[in-house]
């Protein structure tokens, strides 16, 4: 009873003392709540007193003032010292709160700061970040100049503007560079509507854009200018005059429209410029600077491509390997994000699915048997059939240009007779790649292997077609040379027989000039070649647009406006709308720049029509994309190396070159125009130069180094550096092959060990399911032990550190690890030896373990 008492006391004392501090928490709380009030008030009145911090400082500056003022009577330093100790308190009070919500500005600035730089980690909606980062901005923006102190705060703020304004200045420089990019923007609307496999046309046309203005730098700079500025004026000579017989029509549009009469002897070609060595005030040598403007158009675009192919390789090195998790790279690298347009996003989404499928079907397809002989016919079929087509459509080019050497001596000749060489080339370009495309069929490649195939063949019909050209042409330029020693003695003895006959008996009188016009001409083969290429190039400009008109614009308004009424779905059937070419596309830009290459040295102003041609191709093909095509049904993603179009580049610029260093080394030029008439080679102006203009030194080492046993060994150690470099280059390729053989050997290594722990966990779970039962049946009694110890009013005995619970003597005391550590006086390993007593009664067992039917395995029942 005295306990029970003693309990009761106890347990009113502590009531008492729960509800006294319960009060004592809730007056603190009261007092905490009215300070604070209070100081919120103080703040809002001293921040209406004081409510900048310039005014602040202008006052304690006019208090220390007075303080250094001058000494007056005893009662006006009594009042002085008195309101400057009042002020003081104040002021001190001030610049404390200033202090302390500077370090709250401080820190809140440094914060702001943060959730800036981490905005885009946090899971938020883009609605919900964007006002966050702006409030952030703005908060930052504002208060940052005021982490400074007294006189430095002004400095401060002062850096942080200029900073903030220099990194937006960068910012504004930078738009302003990418504004500046020539059809940025506009290819920018194309990638998000077709994807970047379209825009990579654009961007490859840009690219040529600029190349050929470069060159027309060249060429109108060092070349055009001078001749028009400082050379003879038109009709001061002959090669620079219309013939007499030609001027009726010289200004007929029929004859401008095949670049003859006042075209043809204009400084568009090669024949206009006259052989002096010097001409105007400042001497210019103008053979000279045509020669190396001609050699270095070459020059220039063969560092150009090759600078491209090497920075586009050094690009694609980044790159990962495709051979290795296909459906990886497939489901985390497929999507094009710049992708805007939803019909795009669509056609974007059915292509990842079909190339899933597609890598699924692969597998299967190289598994399955077919009859292999039956698809090796079927290919070499299609390959003779392809075959055929290329030797056709050659010897159709060299018929047709055989047939035109003959209409040009014909006279009153009609468009088609004149222009049948162009529109057979333009009209064979058109129609061979569809015809190829439908033989190709036959062969049943893989789509990738097919698209090679067809380029390939695309490639070659352009070669082929372009070399049958140079050929037929070469055997035109032979007549025309043959000609020209007959013409030759023709104007000689003309020109004699004038001065002869307007000299008379009076050899004292000088004869009067003939004229220009009167002066027999030569053919001038240079002249000749240049304006076959100037009309094909005019051509292939011409049937390019035609074809986009007709074969883009009316069938997108036919299938668009006829749909209503008719029979079938013309926009999901036949027609239906086209899709952009891009492989036909980029293939003609690029024969078409090897035209250029090879005809700007007989034509200086073909560089000159071909930057108009690009210009107006950007913006009218960009038209024809965006109003009449519809996007690819598989949108490929284009590749950030593009050195296979780079690739046939380098080989065009290579063919083009052998055709033009041959004439320069072999065929003499013509005798009346041109800046190398009456020369037996072009390089000969070289020569010239070097023993006119330079010290003899000089000639002497040239003529050193133009020597073949200098060039051939020259070329051979060119050869053997080649050589060993790419050695080198196949010796890295392979180790890095090995390389990534032995990380995929570690990485199949680590996998098979991960696949052994996984499997070997089970086992583990089952020996701990057999570990468990011995120890239960052994905690068992101290369990029991403590259940009789429980309180008396029933409630639950402490429990003791563990997992779920578990009693620390049991071994599931530290989790799954703990099973596997027996307990004291067990040894689970120690085998059951033969011919051992088992104990007595009582007597501690040496094995623990209840054994069961074999011994040290399974749950028996204990057997003494």
């Amino acid at each position: 009873e005295v306990k029970e008492e003693d309990e009761s006391k106890e347990e009113d004392n502590g009531i008492q003392q729960n509800r006294a501090s319960r009060r004592k928490n809730y007056q603190r709380k009261t007092r905490d709540g009215k300070k604070a009030r209070e100081e919120g008030s103080q703040k809002r009145d001293r921040g209406k007193t004081a409510p900048t911090k310039d005014q602040k400082e202008s006052e304690n500056k006019e208090k220390k003032t007075t303080k250094r003022g001058k000494e007056g009577e005893n009662k006006q330093k009594k009042d002085r010292k008195n309101s400057t100790s009042s002020a003081s308190s104040n002021s001190s009070d001030e610049e404390s709160l200033s202090e302390e919500e500077l370090a709250m500005l401080k820190e809140q600035v440094e914060q702001k700061k943060k959730l800036i730089s981490t905005m885009r980690n946090k899971p938020w909606r883009m609605v919900k970040k964007l006002s966050v980062l702006r409030e952030a901005q703005d908060f930052v923006e504002k208060f940052e100049g005021a982490l400074g102190k007294g006189k430095g705060k002004k400095l401060y703020a002062y850096k942080m503007m200029m900073a903030k304004k220099w990194v937006k200045f960068k910012r504004d420089f930078e738009n302003f560079k990418t504004q500046c990019i020539p059809w940025e923007m506009k290819i920018k609307e194309v990638e998000s509507h077709f994807g970047s496999s379209v825009a990579s046309y654009f961007i490859f046309l840009r690219w040529m854009y600029g190349v050929n203005l470069v060159l027309f730098g060249l060429i109108f700079g060092l070349v055009i200018i001078p001749e028009v500025l400082m050379g003879m004026p038109y009709g001061s000579m002959p090669r620079k005059t219309v013939p007499r017989a030609e001027q009726a029509t010289a200004m007929d549009f029929s004859v401008l429209w095949d670049f003859e009469g006042y075209i043809k002897y204009s400084a568009l070609f090669y024949g206009y410029y006259n052989n002096q060595r010097t001409i105007g005030w400042l001497k210019y040598r103008l053979p000279m600077a045509y020669f190396m403007v001609g050699i270095s158009v070459f020059g220039y675009s063969l560092m150009v491509v090759i600078r491209s192919m090497a920075r586009n390789a050094n690009e694609s090195t980044a790159d990962g390997d495709d051979d290795n998790f296909i459906f990886s790279w497939k489901m985390f690298t497929s999507w094009d994000y710049l992708i805007g347009n939803p019909e795009t996003a669509d056609n974007k989404f059915a292509s990842i699915t079909t190339s899933f499928k597609e890598s699924i079907v692969d597998e299967q397809e190289s598994n399955k048997d077919e009859n292999i002989h039956l698809r090796r016919f079927l290919r070499v079929l299609a390959n003779v059939l392809i075959i055929c087509c290329l030797c056709g459509s050659g010897y159709l080019i060299y018929f047709v240009v055989k047939r035109s050497q003959t209409f040009s001596k014909m006279q009153n000749v009609g468009w088609y007779e004149r222009n049948e060489v162009e529109i057979v080339m333009s009209l064979l370009g058109m129609f061979c790649p569809p015809l190829f495309e439908t033989i190709a069929a036959l062969e049943n490649y893989h789509p990738r292997i097919g698209l090679k195939w067809q380029l390939g063949r695309i490639f070659a019909l352009f070669l082929g077609n372009l070399y049958t050209f140079l050929l037929a042409l070469m055997d035109d330029v032979n007549e025309k040379l043959a000609e020209e020693d007959v013409v030759k003695n023709i104007t000689h003895w003309t020109l004699l027989g004038h001065h002869n006959s307007s000299a008379g008996n009076d050899s004292t009188v000088t004869p009067p000039p003939l004229d220009p016009a009167d002066v027999p001409r030569g053919p001038c083969w240079e002249t000749t070649v240049g304006i076959e290429f100037v009309r094909l190039t005019v051509s292939d400009i011409l049937v390019t647009y035609i074809t986009i008109l007709v074969g883009d614009f009316i069938r997108a308004c036919f299938v668009r406006f006829v749909n209503y009424c008719w029979c079938w779905d013309l926009e999901a059937g036949f027609p239906s709308y086209a899709e952009f070419d891009i492989s036909g596309n980029v293939l003609g830009l690029i024969f078409n720049q090897g035209m250029i290459w090879m005809g700007s040295f007989y034509a200086p102003g073909l560089v000159g029509i071909n930057v108009l041609r690009l210009l107006t191709s950007m913006y009218f093909q960009c038209w024809a994309v965006m109003s009449s095509n519809v996007p690819h049904e598989r949108v490929f993603k284009a590749s950030k190396s593009n050195n296979f179009y780079m690739g046939l580049l380098l080989l065009i610029l290579f063919l083009s070159l052998l055709p033009v260093a041959y004439t320069i080394m072999s065929l003499p030029p013509s005798f009346d125009c041109g800046p190398f008439s009456g020369k037996k080679r072009m390089y000969d102006v070289i020569q010239e130069t070097i023993e006119l203009d330079f010290p003899l030194f000089v000639a002497k080492i040239f003529s050193y180094v133009a020597n073949p046993g200098l060039i051939i060994p020259a070329i051979l150690l060119m050869v053997l550096a080649i050589y060993y470099l790419n050695a080198v280059s196949e010796a890295y390729q392979r180790a890095n092959a090995e390389l990534k053989k032995k990380m995929q050997m570690q990485r199949e290594e680590e996998k098979n060990k991960r696949n052994n722990k996984a499997s070997s966990n089970p086992m583990l779970e089952d020996l701990e399911d057999l570990l468990t039962p011995s120890t239960k049946t052994e905690s068992t009694p101290k369990q029991e032990e403590d259940k009789k110890i429980e309180s008396p009013n029933g409630t639950s005995p402490v429990r003791k550190p563990g997992r779920g619970g578990v009693l620390d003597g049991s071994p599931m005391a530290g989790g799954r690890g703990a099973a596997f550590t027996p307990p004291s006086q067990v040894f689970v390993t120690q085998p059951r030896t033969l011919g051992v007593r088992a104990p007595y009664p009582g007597q501690p067992r040496p094995w623990g373990h209840p054994l069961g039917p074999v011994p040290g395995r399974g749950r028996g029942q204990p057997c003494y």
